[in-house]
């Protein structure tokens, strides 16, 4: 029988387990960009992300592909493939159709209210909308930025009723964007980090100390590749250097990716390995 002493723990133990358990980070989640499986407008993606130990879910594209998800059927289709095959959507890129960018409004705009429906139907919590080189605005000068900012803004009510949050990926720094999220200021507008593309793009040794300084707020989603090669091989990103920063972060949002694979068989091991490396150096 219980004291009152040890009722009297064994109740504030039991208060006490939900917050220890809020402070715990979820587990690292994980998807592929249909584009980097060749599998753009098909259905048969889902399947063959389902049977890769570990991945969760799959990034599909928009515009492109035939059909796409300007298709309302087609969205239905994802969605009824997604629930059979036990994978999640959680987020959708190519906003744009051919010859359309963020900066050749009204246009751009009325895609990115439909890609944003798209969302909704899918369950997908973020859009990744991506302008890159000239489809990049200066962030020196007003009248090349002030035009993305505002269409940002008008795109950013829609998508945060739809429970979207709307993230950037782009060919600026990561301080550049800092810069343009401060402008926008929109909570549901982020930057969809991809730490190769800021390499690529001249941003040298920016990919793992822009992580910090971007903080946990301003990430939704992060892409992950390192070309052909396995996460863990040398490449543009110091890898470890950027997972631990992650985690320093506490970011908890999706690992998408976005790698070059020569066969599915290499796919299936080469997705898998990098899975289990990227929780071997999360902790997880």
């Amino acid at each position: 029988m219980l004291d009152r002493r040890g009722f009297l723990s064994l109740a504030a133990g039991a208060l006490a387990a939900p917050a220890g358990a809020a402070a715990q980070q979820p587990p690292p989640k994980f998807a592929h960009r249909a584009a980097s499986l060749k599998m753009v407008g098909d259905f048969d993606v889902v399947r063959v992300a389902a049977e890769v130990r570990g991945l969760q879910g799959v990034e599909l594209q928009i515009a492109a592909g035939e059909p796409n998800l300007w298709d309302l059927e087609a969205v239905r289709r994802y969605k009824r493939e997604a629930y059979r095959w036990g994978v999640q959507l959680p987020s959708l890129s190519g906003v744009w159709s051919r010859g359309v960018s963020i900066r050749t409004s009204p246009v751009a705009g009325v895609e990115l209210l439909r890609a944003i429906r798209a969302a909704e139907l899918l369950g997908s919590s973020v859009i990744l909308v991506a302008f890159f080189r000239d489809n990049a605005p200066n962030m020196d000068e007003e009248a090349a930025y002030g035009p993305v900012v505002q269409l940002l803004q008008a795109a950013a009510g829609p998508a945060r009723d739809a429970g979207v949050i709307l993230g950037l990926e782009n060919s600026l720094s990561p301080a550049d964007n800092v810069r343009l999220l401060d402008h926008v200021a929109e909570p549901n507008v982020q930057v969809y980090y991809d730490l190769d593309n800021v390499e690529f793009y001249g941003h040298t040794g920016q990919a793992v100390p822009g992580v910090k300084l971007l903080g946990r707020e301003r990430l939704c989603q992060v892409h992950v590749k390192n070309e052909e090669r396995l996460i863990e091989e040398p490449g543009r990103v110091d890898w470890r250097a950027a997972f631990r920063a992650l985690r320093e972060i506490g970011y908890d949002g999706w690992y998408c990716f976005e790698s070059k694979h020569s066969a599915p068989e290499q796919m299936r091991r080469a997705t898998e390995r990098n899975i289990e490396f990227i929780r071997q150096e999360l902790g997880a």
